[in-house]
């Protein structure tokens, strides 16, 4: 079961809590309020995640958070598994 769109696993998450984070399954804009453009993209092509989509992995998706220091692949790598999940 997947658990947001871009492979983050939200329920074991620890800021989830500290930022009001109910996920962007459940959520119209992201915690911090601006636009997560992954979510949006998922969202547009009504996909349940990065994972199904035909354009996986994507240069959006393999470059989210680098600026920020996040490492992508274990995003990408859920994503993966999300995908396999659901054959």
């Amino acid at each position: 079961m997947f658990e947001s769109r871009c492979g983050v696993c939200c329920n074991s998450c620890d800021r989830k809590e500290q930022v009001n984070c109910k996920g962007c399954l459940e959520m119209k804009l992201p915690f911090w309020g601006g636009e997560c453009k992954v979510k949006a993209c998922c969202e547009e092509k009504t996909l349940d995640h990065c994972g199904v989509c035909p354009e996986f992995p994507c240069e959006m998706l393999s470059t989210m958070g680098v600026d920020q220091g996040f490492d992508p692949e274990p995003k990408l790598r859920q994503c993966r598994i999300w995908s396999e999940e659901n054959r």
